[in-house]
C-alpha cells in the first residue's frame, strides 16, 4: 500500500493596503488620465473625484457592493488599451508604492517552501506585472467582462471580495492539495477576516481598526511593512 502524499502549504496575500500602498481607485485614476480622448479624460476624472466620498462609504459598508459600483467606471475602455497600460500602471503607480517590507516577507515565505499566491479584488491586468515582480506562483484577481473587446462595466464571476476570497482559497487548496491548517494568510482590512480565518496562520499587515482589534483578541501576529 502506498503512503498518502503529504499535502503542501501556501501563503495567501491580499494586495491593496497589504503589499502596496495604492488601491483600485489609484489604478482607475491612472486609466482615466490616459483615456484616448481629452474629453473622455476630463469626464472620467471629474466623475471619479465627485464619487470618491460615495466609494469611501461603500467600501466601509460592503466590499462587494463597492466593487459592483466602482468597476462600472471601466465601461467603454478597450481590452487592448487596458492591457497595454497595465505595464505602465505598474511602473508609474504600483511599483513606487510597494511597501518596503513586502519583498522580504514573500522571500522569507518562499524560502520556507510555501506556495505563494496573491488574492486580490484589483483587476487581473493590473495585478499580473506585480505577480511577476514578486515572483509568486499564482494569483487570482477580478476580471472585467468584455463584449467585442470593449469593457461592459461588469465583473466576471467569481467576484473577489470579502467572503468570496475565502471560498476561492478553500477551492484552490482542494485543487492543489494544500493543507490550510499549515498555510498562511496576510491582509490589512477587516473585510478580509473571512480570508484570514480559513488558514491556520493568519497575520494582520498594516491593519485597520477592525482587523487590529480582532488580531489582538485572537493573538494573531501584527506586522507593519511600511
Amino acid at each position: 500500500m502506498g503512503h498518502p502524499t503529504t499535502r503542501g502549504s501556501a501563503a495567501f496575500y491580499d494586495v491593496d493596503g497589504t503589499l502596496i500602498k495604492t488601491n483600485v481607485v489609484h489604478a482607475y485614476a491612472f486609466y482615466a488620465l490616459h483615456a484616448p480622448k481629452i474629453s473622455d479624460r476630463i469626464g472620467r476624472t471629474a466623475s471619479l473625484l465627485a464619487s470618491l466620498p460615495m466609494y469611501w462609504a461603500a467600501d466601509k459598508y460592503d466590499r462587494k457592493w463597492f466593487n459592483d459600483a466602482f468597476y462600472k467606471n471601466y465601461a467603454g475602455f478597450s481590452e487592448d488599451r487596458l492591457i497595454v497600460l497595465g505595464q505602465e500602471l505598474f511602473e508609474n503607480v504600483i511599483r513606487p508604492n510597494i511597501f518596503p517590507g513586502a519583498r522580504d516577507l514573500i522571500k522569507r515565505s518562499q524560502d520556507q517552501g510555501h506556495k505563494q499566491v496573491l488574492v486580490t479584488g484589483a483587476l487581473d491586468f493590473a495585478t499580473q506585472p506585480l505577480a511577476e515582480y514578486f515572483g509568486v506562483d499564482d494569483f487570482v484577481a477580478n476580471r472585467l467582462e468584455f463584449m467585442d473587446g470593449i469593457a461592459t462595466g461588469e465583473l466576471r464571476k467569481p467576484m473577489l471580495a470579502g467572503a468570496n476570497k475565502a471560498l476561492w482559497v478553500r477551492r484552490y487548496a482542494e485543487e492543489h492539495n494544500l493543507d490550510l491548517d499549515r498555510s498562511f494568510a496576510y491582509a490589512d482590512s477587516g473585510s478580509d477576516l473571512p480570508l484570514l480565518s480559513v488558514v491556520g496562520h493568519p497575520c494582520a499587515i498594516n491593519p485597520d481598526f477592525r482587523l487590529r482589534t480582532t488580531a489582538k483578541a485572537y493573538q494573531w501576529p501584527i506586522l507593519n511593512l511600511d
